[in-house]
């Protein structure tokens, strides 16, 4: 079943270490078939040197098994809800990248404190509440948190993107660490100005509605 979008699904997994993003076999991506509504994840604690596209599991929305002879991933719940809450939404990504996860730690949201956060996220990177791995908690925390943004921290855990697309939420996943990289450094130096919210809105239009072709 849906055996291009397993292989688009396997292709953008790897692009977690490539960026790094994750630790051994943590972080996870899943996308949602936009004809059939079905949602396909990375199989849990795999390897990614060891994943193939026929790993993948295929689930519905309710998380029955329709194929797949591993288990999926220990954030299936999690994701099947945010799939669930956002009718937009085609792809979540979560990981524990190393500077976005130092913000979680502390429960602090990222500041919009530069034009890249602006145009990405329109605004600071949300910081959700603690919730428990395993059922639905952590995908309540993101829905309940995230707001317009396409990506949010959770307190002393991670961070969980999504996006239109599976591309588009291992984007914003990318983009939340490069951030929160830059932003860290800037802190050592002294504490970075706030965006003003109206050059935030500018920014953020210019580069949805304008940038790129």
């Amino acid at each position: 079943m849906l055996e291009t979008l397993k292989d688009e699904l396997l292709q953008l997994n790897l692009e977690l270490p490539k960026n790094k993003l994750t630790a051994w076999t943590s972080g996870n991506v899943s996308a949602r078939d936009s004809h059939t509504g079905l949602v396909v994840i990375k199989p849990s604690g795999v390897r990614y040197e060891k994943l193939r596209s026929q790993d993948m599991v295929v689930l519905d929305l309710d998380g029955k098994i329709l194929e797949g002879d591993l288990k999926p991933s220990s954030d299936t719940a999690s994701h099947l809800y945010i799939y669930r809450s956002r009718p937009d939404v085609g792809g979540v990504v979560h990981t524990h990248s190393r500077y976005a996860t130092a913000f979680a730690a502390l429960g602090k949201p990222i500041p919009c404190v530069l034009t890249a956060i602006a145009d990405e996220f329109g605004g600071p990177i949300p910081c959700a509440g603690f919730a428990l791995i395993g059922g639905e908690e952590i995908g309540k925390a993101v829905v309940e948190s995230i707001g317009q943004s396409p990506a949010v921290l959770l307190k002393n855990h991670g961070v969980f993107t999504i996006g239109a697309t599976p591309l588009a939420a291992v984007k914003a996943a990318v983009m939340t660490e490069d951030v929160a990289a830059t932003v860290w450094m800037a802190m050592q130096l002294g504490a970075p100005d706030v965006i003003a919210p109206e050059d935030v809105e500018k920014l953020h239009h210019r580069y949805t509605h304008v940038y790129g072709q």
